[in-house]
């Protein structure tokens, strides 16, 4: 059946510039059908015409008769020619490429002067009802977005069912009406939330599928195998048979008959079927060449253990781009390269395609490392820690698989209890978090982010951005997106152990229980250290824990049980401490003594956390975690069962289930939509458009003109005009009425107050003439432009600004204002967008929030009238994202309201390009190549 709209004129119009005028290369994509296909999403080309006209040839008759409502069983040149003309403007048209080959077009005519576009989308018959005229459409959308285009309008026929189905479930909001024997389709544009979960479902289905022939194969090619121990390509094919994949393993080496009994074939073409994966072994120079073999294969997907790429230079990072260029024109997931392999434990797969020197166990801990040897590291930690894996991805250096694709592939894996993720960098920082968001609500997300650094911060003007430094937002990124974000290695697998063997805890009250009072003293400092809290037991409680106990023992929490106590008595104790409703969770504390050893404490508690409902952790202080007599288990063990976490000390026992109890937290806050707010969206960006045709460059704003923009956003602002000269200074100030304040309104001024750029308290027209004079004479012509405002009853001074950088996006920042707001340092931090709710949680967080709630007698300020400035510069950030950085400081909050005081916007030009949460793959663009 036909996938096609369009009435028989659409795409009509002149001729507009050729593809090197104005072409918008940057628009140009990789994504994935629905079933996982990949294909090239680009602007069209005048030089497209004669494979205009070949596509057209082989559409049958039917979709050709839905296109164009008529027969038209061939397309002429001067009409190819027409609809491959673009202005990439009023008139635009992408088209959809598999293997270099067109398979649809789509494309929209604007009606002039209007914010109307007429929309046609055709697709080839042999590609309908893959998704390829949906993700069409969703591109095309977004290109009219940014053209200012509100709406598609469309024509098709009432029998085209599944044309409708694309339009119904795109998510926009769609109206239909029947006129003259057709359907007149209009698409509202606006990326709604209803749009934007169906395009990030849409997308996690795609990944996934995409993902199977390298997480789930059935049949395995290992190029560059070798007969020579302690070589990649030998340690892989020896791990992918003692492993007991269940599929077919094929060894490649052109000098060898068969490697490890399993006969090897010359090249992979010569594999006598299909091969799902292929893992490359072979020297770096000669991937390009083996990568080309498997495309033209039909090699499903590549993981490439191969060094020498991007972390070598410019050489290697060309030579990995062209890589990646051949796997994305054949549509094969790549993972690598420079990675160690992967692992799969599941039962129909059992695959250990890596050279990792740990055997992996199993589990329901499901794992990813950008580095190798950090994986190896936390393999054999999660070993020691009783815990196994799901599966195993050591990424590499990510040219194409990253943990954005395989949080999508674990989503929903039923193996996978908890994802543990070690990252050095972020490639898509704000996708990342938009996937994470959703993935923690199923299951725990637990990271080790390295790298981060406040360089990025030197050159920051405003307080502002000088606030939000990469460590903050990688912090906040990670907390905002119910990701778990551990410190450390230990505290990583310390986590993992908790979030993969215990039940999440209803609140911060932790009961300790263990048998000596040194350690329980330190875990009940650690605790409170850690923001949980150790609360004393109801009376009935701790006198039947009395009657439980050796005598001496204490019960008031921690409770003691002396070193007396035994496993009977550590079953009983913990079970009555864990029943009290004044518990969240229990650490069991336990030092090995001649009552106590470390196994019976081991099988006291895993009695205990059998049965409980609450998180019981175990922390054995003294011995080894895994006793000396306990034989390490094999590789292939089962783990998934697990019973209880073992931590080895009592402030590695508390953090970690701080952890766990900020995530619950978490988890229990409902997921929240920002309200509506009565912003002026046409009028901000008509100031970033005005100012930016000024300025293209960007920069920071004149005082008038910033006042200006963020007024469009509604806050309330104190009365401000700006004046030029004594007189029209004269005449503003009577119009404001006496006090005023005087202020420069020099763009390059950010902190005016350090240079005489702010005069308070001015009474009478004398006294501002008097302050006028001499901030001309200390400024110069940064006091040319003035600034005369309304002097405000006093008040909290509060600082709501934001930071936009170009792969974290805005970063929303409160704290205490005015002039000492960097030496205070307290501040919250927001990704948006933001609630009500949130922005109410930022302002209580701050150290000084006793000041904004009452102290001392004063009155407390008007909260929700705060949280109303911060989720507006949360959406005027969103609307404008040309916006970079933003200071309202300070904003004077008082028991009546919460009014802005001075402002100060920079902008940045932001490139012609789809957004981060795009559904799209990474693009290379190999140097030298970049017009090909």
């Amino acid at each position: 059946m036909g996938q096609q709209s369009g009435s028989p004129g659409a795409g009509s119009g002149a001729a507009g510039d050729d593809a090197g005028a104005g072409y918008p290369g940057a628009w140009e994509i990789d994504t994935l059908l629905a079933d996982g296909t990949g294909v090239h999403l680009r602007p069209v080309r005048p030089a497209d015409a004669p494979r205009l006209i070949e596509f057209h040839a082989h559409l049958s008759p039917e979709t050709i008769h839905r296109r164009f409502f008529a027969a038209r069983p061939e397309l002429d040149e001067q009409e190819a020619a027409r609809l491959t003309t673009v202005d990439y403007a009023d008139r635009m048209a992408f088209v959809a490429e598999a293997r270099t080959r067109i398979v649809a077009v789509a494309r929209y005519d604007r009606a002039p002067g209007t914010s109307t576009a007429e929309l046609a989308v055709v697709v080839t018959d042999e590609l309908q009802g893959r998704g390829v005229g949906t993700v069409l459409i969703e591109q095309l959308a977004a290109y009219a977005r940014s053209r200012s285009i509100e709406r598609f309008v469309a024509e098709t026929l009432p029998e085209n069912h599944a044309m409708l189905a694309v339009f119904d479930d795109l998510g926009f909001v769609v109206e239909r009406a029947t006129h003259d024997g057709a359907v007149d389709v209009t698409i509202e544009l606006a990326a709604t939330p209803r749009y934007l979960a169906a395009r990030d479902e849409r997308e996690r289905r795609a990944i996934a599928r995409s993902l199977r022939p390298l997480l789930e194969p059935e049949s395995i090619a290992v190029v560059g195998a070798s007969r020579r121990a302690g070589s990649a390509g030998h340690e892989i094919l020896r791990s992918l048979l003692a492993f007991d994949f269940t599929g077919r393993v094929y060894p490649v080496n052109p000098a060898a008959r068969s490697i490890c009994g399993v006969p090897s074939y010359p090249d992979i073409a010569s594999v006598p079927e299909p091969v799902d994966l292929a893992v490359v072994a072979v020297p770096g120079p000669a991937v390009l060449d083996v990568v080309r073999q498997c495309a033209d294969a039909g090699v499903g997907s590549l993981a490439v253990v191969s060094s020498g790429f991007a972390e070598t230079g410019a050489d290697g990072r060309r030579l990995e781009l062209e890589t990646l260029e051949v796997t994305r024109r054949h549509g094969i997931r790549l993972l690598g390269p420079n990675c160690l392999g992967l692992v799969s434990t599941a039962p129909d797969v059992q695959m250990n395609a890596s050279f990792s020197p740990v055997g992996p166990t199993v589990g329901n801990v499901a794992l990813a490392s950008q580095s190798g040897a950090v994986g190896v590291m936390l393999l054999e930690r999660i070993a020691d820690a009783d815990l196994g894996v799901s599966a195993f991805v050591s990424m590499g250096n990510k040219a194409d698989v990253s943990s954005n694709d395989l949080l999508c592939a674990w989503e929903d894996d039923p193996r996978t209890a908890v994802i543990a993720l070690y990252l050095e960098s972020f490639g898509n920082p704000r996708k990342f978090a938009r996937i994470a968001r959703r993935v923690a609500r199923k299951k725990p997300v637990v990271a080790l982010k390295s790298g981060t650094s406040v360089a990025g911060a030197r050159g920051a003007r405003s307080h502002s951005a000088a606030a939000a430094t990469p460590e903050v937002a990688v912090e906040e990124l990670l907390r905002s997106s119910g990701v778990i974000h551990a410190n450390g290695l230990d505290e990583l697998v310390d986590v993992v152990t908790l979030c993969a063997s215990s039940p999440m805890p209803a609140g911060r009250r932790v009961v300790l229980v263990g048998n000596s009072g040194g350690p329980l003293v330190l875990a009940a400092d650690a605790c409170e250290h850690a923001g949980l809290v150790v609360p004393e037991l109801a009376a009935a409680t701790a006198d039947e824990l009395l009657s439980i106990m050796p005598p001496a023992s204490a019960a008031t929490n921690p409770i003691d049980m002396t070193s007396g106590g035994d496993q009977a008595c550590l079953v009983a104790v913990l079970r009555r401490a864990l029943a009290d409703p004044a518990v969240d969770a229990a650490i069991a504390v336990v030092t090995p003594l001649n009552a106590l050893s470390e196994q019976q404490a081991r099988d006291a508690i895993v009695e205990v956390a059998a049965d409980a409902t609450k998180p019981v952790v175990a922390c054995m202080v003294g011995g080894r975690l895994v006793p000396e007599h306990a034989p390490r288990q094999a590789p292939g063990t089962d783990r998934s069962s697990s019973a209880i976490g073992t931590i080895p000390s009592p402030e590695r026992a508390a953090s970690a289930l701080a952890h766990l109890a900020r995530y619950a937290e978490w988890l229990a806050r409902p997921e929240a939509t920002p309200e509506v707010l009565d912003l002026d969206p046409a009028a901000a960006r008509a100031i970033v458009a005005e100012e930016l045709t000024r300025e293209p460059a960007g920069g920071w704003l004149a005082g008038g003109t910033a006042w200006r923009l963020v007024g469009t956003s509604g806050v309330a602002a104190a009365p401000t005009a700006v004046a030029h000269d004594i007189e029209s200074l004269r005449l503003a100030a009577a119009g404001i009425g006496y006090p005023v304040a005087l202020k420069s309104g020099a763009a390059s001024l950010v902190h005016k107050s350090d240079v005489g750029g702010v005069v308070l308290g001015i009474e009478d027209p004398d006294a501002l003439a008097r302050a006028y004079e001499a901030m001309r004479a200390g400024l110069g012509e940064q006091a040319e432009d003035v600034l005369v405002q309304k002097m405000l009853p006093a008040g909290t001074e509060v600082i709501v600004g934001m930071s936009s950088d170009p792969l974290f996006g805005p970063l929303v920042v409160v704290g205490l204002g005015g002039v000492a707001t960097d030496l205070l340092a307290d501040h919250a931090f927001g990704v948006p967008p933001i609630t009500h709710d949130q922005a109410l949680e930022m302002l209580r967080s701050l150290r000084g929030a006793p000041l904004l709630t009452g102290y001392r007698g004063s009155r407390p300020v008007d909260l929700d009238a705060l949280a109303d400035v911060v989720c507006r510069v949360s959406a005027l950030s969103e609307l404008c994202p040309e916006i970079v950085e933003l200071d309202c400081n300070p904003v004077v909050a008082s028991p009546t309201g919460a009014v802005v005081v001075d402002a100060k916007v920079r902008l940045e030009p932001r490139p012609d390009a789809p957004d981060q949460l795009t559904r799209m793959l990474r693009r290379p663009v190999v140097p030298g190549h970049e017009h090909d």
